[in-house]
């Protein structure tokens, strides 16, 4: 019998992309002289009608070395020029192809570890000699998507590869190019036209950048624009789609840990008893993490979404429009948290866990810093304790010590206050973050300050307050000598101690009732020695700040002992404490000295290390921004 001549071709292990083999021929080793690479127009014609393999190019890039990557820059050269000419010629899909070909390139090519990252990083993109000429091109092609783009879509993948090799480059001269020519107004104009937050995102993230470029050693032409932008409508935008991106981020947490207390049913009461079997409905519940886990988990948040804070702190720092239009646009739909709630809620996860990493901690500091920027204006601070303004946030309660549940709607004031006193609870540690202390009870100040200038009562558990700070000193005087020698502790001391002494001489001026005035004194007699102690200890004896809370802690003791220092042998209770505090307002006299309520208005340029770090931690994490490629 004759063989058939059909024979049986055995298929490829593997299916290999045609895009793959193109990228594979486009970086190819070459004996020749790059200076002659070069590729037919046909292969570029293919190459952009090829929908891009992401994970295929990000791999082949990352296994060349930077020496490898400036040898064959004659290839990549090449393509950034052709990748170019297709931006600019705006016809799909082969300029939506470019510009997320050139994302994942940006990505992966401008990351490496260069000799020379500014010349080698030319070197690869244009070369040195066409730097000026082939990267003015590119800004200004990607200028005209980011404007008028036929499709949001399309204006997205501008704005995203914009952001990668704003992030790449950042500490190199590339984003040089995008402060030459201005790209705020196509920025804005994108924004106006976006239909969600998501595509919000990146360009929020971008002008974050693109402001911190420099901006301590030039004028930063972005800086300037954020100073005069009163576009109501845009601004509302924005901050929406910031509201939403910090209730997604503190949902993320909430993920970890569910911290809200179970409303009553006889199910769970029948659980806490230990008699759940006989729950009239068992539903599934969603597996805990394990302790250590929870830890792993935590340590890794917030996502790395949370470089949006640095826009957003730019913008409040420059611009009183956008301060206002925080604390005033409503929610995006019913039953949501309007977007100064969401922020509100999003920072009191921040404070709980800012421990957690440096990077958390980082970020927590451009919350402080909004927050200062906030209560230091008179008409923003008038609308946070007005009751026109009332709002319900959910606050952290991972960590103990809780402060009481509010769930009903209340003043921000009153939330920022309870932000500031967790903050304060929980970072206690030897080695203090006593800048952290400082804006903290800078905070603080400004709000009582405030309050006791104007006279506005606000409803609060102002207990809170003072078993705080009073714990707060015990503590400082128990680490004295690790306290001492942290830099600015001294600041932070004497800060401390006036927030004290202007409560206790203005607290008639703010505090609700009388009842809560006498708590305060109540608090400060309960300390005994402690705050001659804190006294001794910061050598504070020529404070008349600090000598005023000895007094008069020192002059309620001598009444509860009868007045002749002799401690009574009765046990008072604390109702009878009450009378006697009443009582001995009569013989009080309070001489805090002048000037507590004072302080300076917030300087960026007092935070310019750190804010430099904040910087390098968001175009981190721009790096990694996960998006819907």
């Amino acid at each position: 019998m004759e063989p058939s001549p059909l024979t049986q071709v055995s298929r490829p292990e593997t299916f290999q992309p045609k895009i793959i083999r193109l990228y594979e021929t486009l970086f190819r080793e070459d004996d020749d002289d790059d200076d002659e690479f070069e590729l037919s127009d046909g292969f570029w014609e293919e190459f952009f009608l090829h929908r891009p393999d992401h994970a295929g190019l990000k791999r082949l890039l990352e296994g060349m070395a930077p020496d490898e990557m400036l040898h064959r820059q004659a290839h990549s050269q090449e393509l950034f020029r052709q990748a170019i000419a297709r931006i600019k010629q705006a016809s799909a899909p082969s300029d939506e192809i470019a510009l997320e070909t050139l994302t994942v390139f940006l990505d992966a090519a401008l990351t490496k570890k260069y000799t020379n990252p500014s010349s080698d990083i030319i070197a690869v993109l244009a070369g040195l000699n066409d730097a000026d000429a082939v990267m003015s091109e590119f800004v200004a092609a990607l200028d005209t998507v980011i404007r008028n783009g036929r499709s949001v879509s399309l204006r997205l993948k501008a704005v995203r590869t914009t952001l990668s090799i704003t992030a790449a480059g950042f500490h190199t001269a590339l984003p040089s190019y995008f402060t030459h020519r201005d790209l705020f107004p196509s920025l804005m104009k994108y924004i106006q036209d976006c239909d969600d937050g998501a595509q919000v995102l990146p360009a929020l993230y971008l002008l974050g950048l693109l402001v911190n470029y420099n901006k301590f050693e030039f004028q930063n032409p972005y800086k300037l624009r954020l100073d005069d932008f009163v576009n109501d409508a845009i601004i509302q935008k924005i901050i929406t789609s910031f509201g939403d991106i910090c209730a997604r981020l503190r949902d993320a947490y909430v993920t970890v840990q569910e911290d809200m207390p179970e409303p009553w049913s006889l199910g769970s009461t029948l659980s806490y008893i230990g008699l759940g079997v006989l729950s009239p409905t068992s539903r599934p519940t969603t597996p805990t993490p394990g302790l250590e886990e929870s830890k792993s988990l935590f340590a890794a948040l917030p996502g790395p979404e949370i470089g949006v804070l640095l826009s957003t702190y730019d913008f409040a720092n420059a611009n009183k429009v956008f301060c206002f239009n925080l604390l005033s646009t409503p929610a995006p739909n019913k039953g949501d948290s309007p977007p100064l709630g969401a922020f509100l809620s999003l920072t009191s996860y921040l404070f709980q866990h800012a421990h957690r990493s440096h990077r958390a901690m980082l970020y927590t500091y451009l919350s402080l810093f909004i927050l200062q920027i906030l209560v230091e204006d008179q008409a923003l601070l008038k609308r946070l304790c007005s009751d026109e303004s009332k709002l319900s946030v959910r606050l952290c309660r991972q960590r103990q010590p809780f402060l009481p549940l509010v769930k009903a709607e209340r003043a921000p004031v009153s939330v920022i206050i309870d932000l500031v006193i967790d903050g304060i609870n929980h970072n206690l540690r030897r080695k203090l973050d006593v800048d952290y202390y400082i804006l903290c009870l800078g905070v603080l100040l400004r709000i009582l300050s405030y309050l006791s200038r104007t006279k506005v009562r606000i409803t609060y558990h102002w207990s809170e307050v003072w078993r705080t700070l009073l714990s707060f000193f015990r503590f400082l005087t128990t680490y004295v000598d690790d306290i001492r020698s942290i830099h600015r502790s001294s600041a932070m001391v004497d800060l401390l101690v006036n927030v004290l002494a202007l409560a206790l001489s203005s607290g008639e001026n703010f505090l609700p009732d009388p009842a809560s005035y006498d708590d305060l004194f109540y608090k400060l007699v309960e300390t005994g020695d402690s705050l001659a102690k804190f006294r001794d200890a910061f050598g504070l004896g020529s404070s008349t700040a600090m000598q005023t809370l000895v007094n008069v802690s020192a002059h309620y003791r001598a009444l509860l002992d009868g007045g002749d220092g002799k401690a009574k042998s009765k046990i008072l209770s604390p109702r009878e404490v009450n009378v006697v505090i009443k009582q001995g307002y009569e013989t009080l006299s309070i001489e805090a000295g002048e000037g507590l309520d004072r302080w300076e208005g917030f300087r960026e340029a007092d935070f310019k290390i750190l804010l430099k770090k904040i910087a390098r931690a968001a175009i981190e994490d721009a790096k990694t921004l996960k998006d819907d490629r």
